[in-house]
């Protein structure tokens, strides 16, 4: 049929071959997502994202010759890579990477452990456009950012300039925490894509971010958003 959406298409980078075959079996078992491609390391996940023009990175964190965070700086900042989304795998041991997976630009992240039906719905949101945490990392994610983001003078919370946004700026900021792709915010709010499109924009220029997801972190941090909700 015409109206029949493409397939989601997933490389899978880790340096775990059962790793990678157990998430190759969940992914290809869904329909509308396929796999294209494998990588052992982040220096071929590199290379093999530049020859087959994935929709969806999964990342893995600690891999020999190049590790997940640089491999993932090196694709977000490629102009030719410009669509490709990437949602890293981590675990509870990774707390140093986290930060610099969000420095990096990653759209997601998702524990190892995590189940099929996370791992789906991860791939989906994040190629449509959205950000996805794990909500067993959301509190790691947070507590690691809150470590690297200016605080205000006297201390207490980081000093995320949302007093600077419009109101309707922080319906969109609202929805991009709630991990609603483009698409989604503009239905929900009435707004053409290009507009919203324009307003994330904006929200990243003012918030100092880089990524999608450091949105939704600044969003936790200035409250406007409540885990759980």
């Amino acid at each position: 049929m015409d109206d029949e959406r493409p397939d989601i298409r997933v490389v899978i980078v880790d340096d775990q071959s059962m790793i990678r075959l157990g998430l190759r079996m969940i992914l290809d078992h869904e329909p509308g997502i396929v796999t294209v491609g494998e990588a052992r390391d982040g220096a071929e996940a590199v290379e093999v994202a530049r020859a087959v023009r994935p929709d969806v990175v999964l990342m893995d964190i600690r891999m020999p010759v190049l590790d997940g965070v640089e491999a993932t700086r090196r694709i977000r900042s490629d102009p030719d890579l410009d669509d490709v989304r990437v949602a890293v795998l981590t675990t509870f041991d990774d707390e140093e990477y986290v930060t610099g997976a969000l420095h990096a630009g990653a759209d997601g992240f998702l524990l190892k452990d995590t189940d099929p039906g996370t791992l789906v719905a991860c791939v989906q949101r994040v190629s449509a456009g959205g950000s996805m945490l794990d909500p067993a990392v959301t509190a790691l994610v947070l507590g690691q950012w809150r470590a690297s983001v200016p605080a205000r003078p006297g201390g207490g919370q980081p000093a995320w300039a949302v007093g600077s946004l419009t109101p309707r700026e922080l319906e969109v900021l609202r929805a991009v925490a709630r991990g609603s792709a483009n698409a989604d915010i503009a239905t929900e709010l009435d707004l053409s894509l290009a507009t919203v499109k324009a307003h994330v924009h904006t929200l990243l220029g003012k918030l100092g971010c880089t990524a999608r997801t450091q949105l939704v972190v600044a969003a936790y941090e200035s409250g406007l958003v409540v885990p759980g909700t």
